[in-house]
């Protein structure tokens, strides 16, 4: 780790992790850097795991101090903690959990992430919104959306149930099938199109004449962080937000949450970018 020092792992130090039925290897690479970086007793470890309520008992059991959590456990893992906040409670959607002495309070970064990326990029509250997906990250975005005031969307999810029920809450219509005829100068895709090693890793998950009819483009899949959405995009000139800044934006959230501790921006950057290698 270039300007770091290594960690020394001992019988005190403090574990955090994440948990996902598919995981990646940004979140400990950002983590680890920047324990190391800042002196901080803490090591950060991804697990592949299906039992969801078994990890719930490991981290209660073990003292486990943070876990993020990734699809498809956003949801299910909620009647297992013991508190929500605020960010998680309006969404219905988890992805953090800090361990306090064993009391598990629920927190969601996206959601937080979501908030700053409207603010950093300057969006429209006036733009059209099309937003394909209506899973756990589909609620966090859209919530973002609908709290910052975009009023216009339509919210396209194959899930019937689910993309009415969401789209309801924001205030926006329902679509059951691509958008290939549905216009948006706001394009977000929350999917898993365009996914590295995934079934649709090479699906655009908006038409080459949508995106060019759209004013910003993003897409929330950070693996890879150039997705076919987002070099389209970039080829027809149009403004984008990556998936990149979602996944760094909300783990520095998680981290300041799980240690206190808030890195400079420069700390972040170098973070982000040992992550990225």
């Amino acid at each position: 780790m270039t300007g770091a020092s290594k960690l020394d792992i001992n019988r005190g130090t403090t574990l955090c992790m994440s948990v996902s039925a598919r995981p990646s290897n940004f979140g400990t690479r950002f983590h680890n850097h920047l324990y190391a970086a800042l002196g901080l007793d803490f090591v950060y470890k991804a697990f592949g795991v299906q039992d969801i309520a078994g990890v719930v008992a490991g981290i209660r059991a073990l003292g486990v101090r943070g876990c993020a959590v990734s699809m498809p456990f956003k949801e299910a893992v909620i009647p297992l903690l013991d508190e929500l906040d605020a960010s998680a409670a309006a969404i219905g959607s988890v992805n953090t959990i800090v361990n306090t002495d064993g009391f598990l309070k629920a927190f969601n970064t996206d959601y937080t992430a979501i908030q700053l990326l409207i603010e950093r990029h300057a969006l429209s509250r006036d733009a059209r919104v099309v937003l394909r997906g209506s899973g756990g990250m589909g609620k966090a975005v859209a919530s973002a959306l609908r709290d910052a005031g975009f009023t216009r969307g339509v919210l396209v999810a194959r899930n019937e149930a689910a993309g009415r029920d969401l789209a309801a809450r924001c205030g926006w219509d329902w679509h059951p099938t691509t958008p290939d005829m549905q216009d948006g100068d706001l394009l977000v895709n929350v999917t898993p199109l365009g996914m590295a090693g995934g079934p649709d890793e090479h699906t655009l998950a908006f038409t080459p004449d949508a995106i060019a009819r759209a004013g910003t483009v993003f897409d929330v899949v950070a693996l890879p962080s150039e997705t076919p959405l987002i070099v389209e995009a970039r080829r027809q000139g149009r403004p984008v937000v990556t998936g990149l800044e979602v996944v760094a934006l909300q783990a520095l959230e998680q981290f300041v949450l799980y240690t206190g501790v808030r890195p400079s921006d420069e700390q972040v950057q170098a973070a982000v970018e040992f992550a990225r290698t």
